[in-house]
């Protein structure tokens, strides 16, 4: 994951099969710069959002970039 520098968004990687359907809401995801074309989205953290869905868009993303070993310890918890 990594933190936008104005601090309003962030960026993760995503889930293949998820992340056509969470561009298409253009007020909230949007391709972030250099990594977009390598699977990531970046998710603006304005007023309104939703902390249970950014929880398990980062639980995701860190599972699909960490070692196997740790990703399975942060499944199986």
């Amino acid at each position: 994951m990594i933190a936008a520098a104005d601090g309003l968004s962030i960026s993760m990687k995503a889930d293949p099969d998820e992340r056509p359907a969470l561009l298409e809401n253009a007020q909230r995801f949007y391709l972030p710069p250099y990594v977009g074309s390598k699977g990531w989205i970046g998710m603006h953290l304005g007023k309104g959002v939703d902390w249970n869905e950014v929880a398990e868009l980062v639980i995701t993303s860190y599972c699909m970039i960490a070692p196997k070993t740790l990703a399975r310890s942060v499944m199986a918890s």
